[in-house]
């Protein structure tokens, strides 16, 4: 059966003074009707890139150079300008970053939400109105009727989220892609909008692409995941297994950095160095570079998505994926360290290092 989105050999490149960024390179993933599907890795992993591609918002300097965007089985890419607008806001919503640059100063919040419903569900202005006003209050804006004549900069930052949160579902798409939609505010309103988005899931049976820089907010609130490094896919799997069982040691390391309630440590463990120069890119492992268990043969060979069971490459379809020498050619080290979650303990492999969640 075919999923609702299916991203195959993604390829994003943008020509530079300094030379070519390949910010996203060869992303092959799916995303089910209904789930939330998490993208997640440092700055600079291309999580942003990826999530505009889908919708084709890749301006100059930047292009696709290669993949496909399939949703319901039409390959987005291939749209014309014209086709993907009809797409954009209507099938497929966008929740951006940083909510206030999102909206436009001139016009008040309601209007702007009014504008979409207006345009892609072709109702006159005054049912656009009181949609507009049903959807204010349904995120949790009080008072909506008023807060329709507001412009953005008379809200919060958590306000101007939850109205662009009312945007992406003006007109009921059948999935949403939010970047990063929590980055900018503090951790209690941040809480809020990610409850918010989770109700809002269930309710209106939409799915979302949800794309952070925190694997805990990725662990707390979707079914699965992509670990992206650098331009690549190095991990996918179901979240619990991400989260009690990863297998790759970039994901080990993400999983090391969440603080927890009650921790004792002064300070939480960091994953050694930067990530690399997207223009000067290391051979062979994109990771080696920073990870404790390299070995020779990683800075020769570049591994691709594997079933860490079999070794067999992986598909869109495959549910449980790494891209570790590990799993074909096999490190003479092997891999070795634990996430310890609550007090329950999963164990990986052979070699002495160790990786507390």
């Amino acid at each position: 059966m075919t999923a609702l989105l299916e991203v195959e050999d993604l390829t994003a490149r943008f020509d530079t003074d300094e030379g070519i960024v390949t910010a996203v390179d060869g992303l092959s993933y799916r995303v089910e009707a209904g789930e939330t599907f998490g993208v997640v890795g440092e700055s600079g992993a291309g999580k942003s890139v990826a999530a505009r591609a889908v919708l084709g918002l890749i301006d100059d300097p930047g292009r696709i150079e290669r993949g496909e965007v399939r949703f319901k089985g039409e390959d987005l890419l291939s749209m014309d300008e014209s086709e993907l607008r009809s797409v954009r806001g209507d099938r497929i919503a966008l929740v951006f970053q940083d909510a206030r640059a999102a909206l436009n100063p001139v016009y008040t919040v309601g209007e702007q939400i009014a504008e979409t419903v207006e345009h892609h569900l072709e109702c006159d202005p005054e049912v656009a109105r009181d949609r507009t006003i049903r959807l204010l209050d349904r995120v949790g804006i009080p008072d909506a009727d008023a807060r329709y004549s507001d412009y953005p900069h008379e809200l919060s930052g958590g306000m101007c989220q939850r109205a662009t949160i009312a945007m992406a579902l003006s007109c009921e798409p059948d999935l949403i892609v939010a970047d990063e939609p929590t980055s900018a505010l503090d951790v209690t309103v941040e809480a809020r909008i990610l409850d918010l988005l989770a109700d809002l899931t269930d309710e209106f049976g939409v799915a979302v692409q949800l794309v952070s820089h925190d694997l805990g907010v990725i662990a707390g609130t979707c079914d699965r995941a992509m670990v992206m490094y650098a331009g690549e896919a190095v991990e996918t799997a179901a979240i619990e297994e991400l989260y009690y069982d990863p297998k790759h040691p970039y994901t080990a390391g993400l999983m090391s950095a969440i603080p927890r309630v009650g921790d004792g440590r002064d300070r939480l463990p960091t994953i050694p160095g930067t990530t690399p120069d997207p223009i000067d890119v290391p051979s062979g492992c994109r990771f080696h570079p920073r990870c404790p268990f390299a070995e020779e043969a990683c800075t020769r060979r570049n591994p691709s998505l594997v079933d860490p069971e079999t070794g067999e490459p992986a598909t869109i379809g495959t549910d449980r994926a790494a891209a570790c020498l590990e799993y074909t050619d096999g490190l003479e080290g092997g891999l070795d360290y634990s996430v310890e979650i609550d007090g329950a303990t999963g164990e990986h492999a052979e070699r002495g290092g160790d990786c507390d969640g």
